[in-house]
């Protein structure tokens, strides 16, 4: 699909997948990126793809239905999980799927990802939430996901990888960074036996920030 006016937003989602794998937090193969342009259209990244040189007219772009409207191009695996996010979430414009690794090592244990250890943490990802496991691709996947995300934007995927969402890719990819911090954080605090998390008035105060 040629047009000048879908040209912004297809660099932004090559852009912040190329920055997404030179910050270590995907693969050359791994990770999908998408972002809503309007009510209608979602450009996301494309599939068999290498990401640290994705550029912007190679991304996709789909209708919400699931109408490619760029045949030439292959589409992520997990295109589904995207649109199904973005029908449940009105509000959300841009989705990061990826698989950073300290995070993503949360997943695969019966352990959570403390987010009260700094207030940044805790202000920006609130309590992150577990999707329960499906094979990726699935619309199995997408349902799961999509149902987890009403309540949350940022979700672990059982055995798989996090995703993140947001009113701007700026957003969503920020959040996916201080998950990653904070997931070292608590891996550390947790090798030193050593955890000071923030008390339930420094939370209530945080909380009385976002309403």
């Amino acid at each position: 699909m040629k047009s000048p006016e879908l040209d912004p937003s297809k660099k932004e989602v090559a852009y912040f997948m190329r920055r997404l794998y030179k910050k270590n937090l995907t693969t050359t193969s791994g990770g999908n990126i998408s972002c809503r342009f309007d009510s209608d259209t979602v450009i996301i990244s494309p599939s068999e793809l290498d990401k640290a040189r994705i550029k912007g007219k190679q991304t996709g772009v789909i209708t919400m239905e699931g109408k490619s409207l760029t045949p030439g191009i292959k589409f992520s695996i997990e295109t589904n999980m995207h649109l199904s996010i973005y029908k449940k979430r009105p509000d959300i414009k841009a989705i990061i799927h990826a698989h950073p690794p300290v995070s993503t090592s949360f997943t695969a244990m019966n352990k959570s990802i403390n987010c009260k250890l700094i207030a940044e943490s805790y202000f920006i990802l609130g309590t992150p939430q577990v999707a329960g496991y499906a094979l990726m691709g699935t619309q199995s996947l997408a349902k799961i996901v999509s149902e987890k995300a009403a309540n949350t934007n940022v979700i672990l995927l059982e055995n798989h990888g996090i995703i993140c969402l947001g009113t701007s890719l700026l957003e969503a990819f920020n959040k996916i960074e201080i998950l990653e911090a904070s997931a070292k954080m608590t891996l550390i605090t947790e090798l030193m036996n050593d955890v000071r998390q923030l008390t339930p008035e420094q939370i209530k105060e945080i909380d009385n920030l976002t309403h």
